[in-house]
Parts: C-alpha cells; structure tokens; sequence
C-alpha cells in the first residue's frame, strides 16, 4: 500500500518576493501565493531592504491563510514547516524565518530552515521527476552565479562562483544604464530581440582562463561606456551585452566539463534561467556534450515558495529538521568546502 504523500508549508522571503506554498512529497502544489514587490522598489530603480522586510511583514500573514483556505488544509495537516532561512537580505529573511517559528512552535510541526540556493538547485526536481543526481547545474540569479555539481540532497560541490557581480546583478545594472527601469532583466532581453548582438564589442571576462569562476563587473561597466558613447542604438547594446553574458556562461561551463566526468544532465536554474536566449544557448551545449538539458518552468525560476517547500520534501526523508533557535543567514555557501576565490564571490 502507498504512503501518503507528505505536506509541506513554504515560506519565502529573502529578497522583494513574499512567497507561501504548499507542496506535497508527490510533486503536487496544492496552493500557492506570491506578492510582487515591484511597485514598493520601483521608484528607487532596485531593492531597498527596508522596504522589503517591511512588505513581508505586511504581507505574510494574510498570505499564508488565504493559501491554507484554498487548500482547504490547517497547520496540522502539514508535515512540515520550510522556510528560507537564508542567504538573503537579512531582515526580510528574519520575517520569514520567525514566522515559520512561530507556527512550527504553535502547532508543534517540525521546522526545515532551507537555504535559499539549495531551494533553486533542487526546483527542476519538482517540475521532473525524472531528473535524477548527479546533475552539473547552473544557477543563475541576481545575487548568485555558480556552477554546481548536485550530487544529491545537501549534496553539493561549487565548480566556480563569481568574483564581483551576478549575472543577474549585470542584467539589472545595464538594463538601469539603458533607462529600462526595475526589474531589468526581463526588460533588457525584449529589447535585446531588436538588435545586434555583435554591434557593439563588449569583453568577455575570464573567457578562456584557467580560473574557473565568473566576473561581470567589467561587462558591466563596458556598457556604461557603450551608452555614453553614443555611438550605438539601446537595443545593439542590449543584444551585444546579452551575448556577452552567454558566451561567458558558455565558455565557464565548458571548462568546468573538462575538469569532471560528465553527468547525464545539464541544469539551469534561478531567475535568469528564465531568459529564453540562454536557455537556447544551453541546449546547444548539452546536445554537444550528449547531455539532457534540463531547465523549470518560468514560474519555478524566479523566487517562490512552492521550491522552498520542494526542498522540505526532499530533506523530509533524511529526518533532519531544525531547532527553534536556528539562525536566519545573510551568507550561506551551498558547498562551505569549496576553496575561497578572489573578490566577492566569497560570499557564495
């Protein structure tokens, strides 16, 4: 006879998503909610941090009982309590955090503090169930740009970080030089479909070196100079940067395949893996690698809850659950192993 599937409450709030979810061990999500910040941030043109923690403490509490009464479910129906507990903007995670407390403390629920990356890193596992482990990942967001090889739950080993900026940081950074506005990304790739990626000669940073990692700072500043130039239309710089980007994710992950034996998948995942350009780009290398390509679905990208949940599933079978007084973490490295890189990228 099948076991029940399991239940697990999500809670995200590391950056400007308010996030709830529930989420059983049998990949069904139940319910789901996610309040955009945009609007709050906008006018500042990125995320503030006061703004944000304050908008999760506003938000989170209606949230969470209006996906319980879609669900039709109460907190003692549910298994677990998963909440990001990290790396994240501080206050914004300590809301998420010590609501998750409070409830796992009031209904007497086991608590999961999740690491944020580790939520992104098993999300295509949600949307696939046939993605088994080992898979060579590329996570890809606005704070964080590495390369991981998942070897299973809690299971992981950074093949390269960056030493400056995110991708993702780059994206919005541009797309705010290109007077796109806030959120960038997604902005800076529908202009990019306008111009020519090979219009305006930006650097490929750490392409072809023997250093592992990423670097984007100069990619960054490079379209600065191409803006204030005048010399090219917003649209050349957008595509020419956004084939930069991809021809340094490509370069990176090639040699990080040559430094191990290859796994039969090639994942993405983070809210830049929602760019369609790059998703194309990856696929091209896992065919020439003889790899799947794996990448979630758009939703699954971006911050939400329904992975943070995920991770609860996946970490339910190991028995390991957290204690009340765990700590919320502005850092928190998926592999605290991994040698240290020049620049910033210690932080990841």
């Amino acid at each position: 006879m099948n076991a029940k599937p399991k239940i697990v409450l999500g809670i995200e709030s590391s950056c400007d998503e308010t996030a709830v979810a529930l989420v059983t061990s049998d990949r069904t999500i139940i319910a789901e909610k996610i309040a955009s910040q945009i609007e709050e941030h906008a006018p500042y043109g990125g995320v503030v941090p006061e703004i944000a923690a304050r908008a999760h403490a506003e938000k989170l509490a209606p949230m969470l009982k209006a996906v319980m009464d879609e669900a039709g479910l109460s907190l003692a129906d549910c298994d677990a309590i998963a909440a990001t507990a990290g790396p994240g903007l501080i206050g914004g995670v300590m809301v998420g955090l010590v609501t998750a407390k409070a409830l796992a403390m009031a209904s007497d629920t086991p608590l999961l503090a999740i690491n944020h990356l580790e939520g992104h890193a098993l999300s295509p596992r949600l949307a696939n169930p046939d993605l088994e482990f080992p898979y060579l990942l590329l996570l890809v967001s606005g704070g964080h740009c590495q390369i991981l090889l998942v070897e299973g739950v809690g299971e992981y080993r950074r093949l390269a970080t960056t030493i400056d900026d995110a991708l993702g940081e780059a994206f919005d950074k541009s797309a705010k030089v290109l007077g796109l506005g806030y959120p960038g990304g997604p902005a800076l790739e529908k202009l990019a479909m306008q111009g020519d990626p090979q219009a305006v000669p930006l650097p490929r940073p750490l392409k072809g070196s023997k250093e592992p990692h990423f670097s984007f700072a100069g990619l960054k500043s490079a379209v600065l100079r191409a803006k204030d130039s005048g010399e090219h239309t917003d649209a050349d710089i957008a595509a020419s940067f956004q084939q930069a980007a991809v021809d340094c994710l490509i370069d990176r992950l090639e040699y990080a395949l040559e430094r191990i034996e290859t796994p039969g998948n090639l994942v993405v995942a983070g809210g830049v893996a929602a760019n369609q350009t790059i998703r194309t780009a990856l696929e091209k290398l896992a065919q020439r690698h003889g790899m799947r390509f794996t990448a979630p679905p758009m939703a699954l990208c971006t911050d939400n809850a329904a992975m943070i949940a995920w991770a609860g599933c996946e970490r339910l079978p190991l028995g390991v659950f957290d204690p009340l007084d765990v700590a919320a973490r502005p850092r928190w490295p998926l592999d605290p192993q991994a040698e240290p890189v020049r620049g910033a990228g210690v932080k990841a």
